[in-house]
């Protein structure tokens, strides 16, 4: 594994444009997407996940989004916070990163996301966002970015004890009301699929710095934006495993699991993740002009059977859509499902409940 620092680049809060299109991989990078109005400011884990399409607290500590509709109480905007605007568009995220010696509650917040796609071993990555420091905020090092296999839930607001795969080295010391991209290079050793931003050293092991202001925090507090990861060259080719869904056989009768297909909690709305399988169906549809299939959807226990069987049906149908969307001939194409009623593992473990949560098709015909 091969580890880069991150190089720091000012720019002036009022030069500042869109960023130009790339094949970005972070889903909602510039955090501009709710799941619905936010009400209030953030107080617990869950609400950054509640209300910012995509993305969650990897703790039970509680990050802070800023944009249309969030109103930061009164006691807090006094000491700053929500004062700035973002660096593009009208939303950010803000993090504590620093000040557990000093008693700080919530002294380490992190944000998580799925990346579209998992990464490519061997793959070199640019990895860079965008961050300012509250105005009365301590300047600190180790702002940074860790890539997971799997999804990051910690039942503690205490930090997340990894090394980050990029991390600034230097004090990130900017003036008040200015954004800093916080960029550098990283060779995926793994098929990373989740993007953690935080700080992920202990406060002994982070330099910090008194801003030149009257009455400064003792913590650290950075706001973060337009988040980007993409491929940097040269490019390899992503190789194709034998049990991927394009090398299979496809005969009357014979049920497929399709792979990384993820809704939003309790919706039927489909997560970017699993477009990568979905395209895949998609290219076995095209290729096989006369394959007719049926997607069927299923459910964990979790909740009213007549629910969750109607909750699977819908989440077959956005599959269907998806297909027809992209030119399927709805009558190559039926949907079902059966809720909690067909169980592949035990319901009573968490392994067992995401492996019952799944969607499969059946090969109804192939035209021969």
């Amino acid at each position: 594994m091969k580890h880069f620092l991150l190089l720091l680049l000012p720019v002036s809060l009022f030069a500042q444009g869109k960023p130009a299109a790339v094949a970005n991989l972070v889903p909602n990078s510039g955090f501009e997407r709710f799941v619905g109005p936010p009400i209030g400011w953030s107080y617990r884990g869950a609400y950054f996940g509640q209300v910012v399409k995509y993305w969650f607290s990897a703790t039970t500590a509680s990050p802070d989004i800023y944009g249309p509709g969030v109103t930061v109480p009164a006691d807090w905007r006094e000491k700053g916070f929500g004062n700035e605007k973002a660096h593009w568009g009208k939303s950010m995220a803000g993090l504590t990163l620093y000040g557990c010696t000093n008693g700080k509650p919530h002294c380490r917040e992190y944000i998580e996301i799925q990346l579209s796609e998992p990464l490519v071993v061997g793959q070199t990555y640019l990895v860079e966002f965008w961050v300012q420091a509250l105005e009365r905020s301590l300047r600190i090092n180790n702002i940074g970015a860790w890539f997971s296999e799997t999804r990051v839930e910690h039942k503690t607001d205490f930090f997340i004890n990894e090394k980050a795969h990029v991390k600034a080295a230097s004090i990130v010391d900017v003036k008040p009301y200015t954004w800093t991209k916080v960029s550098g290079l990283f060779k995926a050793d793994k098929e990373y699929e989740y993007l953690l931003l935080g700080n992920f050293d202990k406060d002994e092991d982070t330099r910090a710095k008194r801003p030149a202001v009257s009455e400064p925090h003792n913590y650290g507090y950075y706001y973060l934006d337009d988040v980007l990861v993409k491929k940097a060259p040269p490019y390899l080719t992503v190789p194709v495993k034998p049990d991927d869904l394009t090398r299979q056989t496809f005969v009357p009768g014979k049920v497929f699991t399709l792979k990384n297909i993820y809704f939003e909690f309790d919706k039927d709305e489909l997560m970017p993740r699993s477009f990568v399988e979905l395209n895949k169906l998609l290219q076995v549809l095209r290729s096989h002009p006369g394959l007719s299939i049926e997607v069927v959807g299923h459910t964990d226990n979790v909740g009213e059977d007549n629910y969750n069987l109607e909750l699977s049906r819908r989440r077959a149908a956005a599959v269907v859509n998806f297909l027809i969307e992209n030119k399927i001939a709805r009558s190559r194409l039926r949907s079902s499902g059966f809720g909690e009623r067909k169980p592949l593992a035990d319901n009573e473990t968490d392994a067992g409940r995401a492996q019952n949560r799944r969607v499969e098709f059946v090969v109804l015909g192939t035209g021969k």
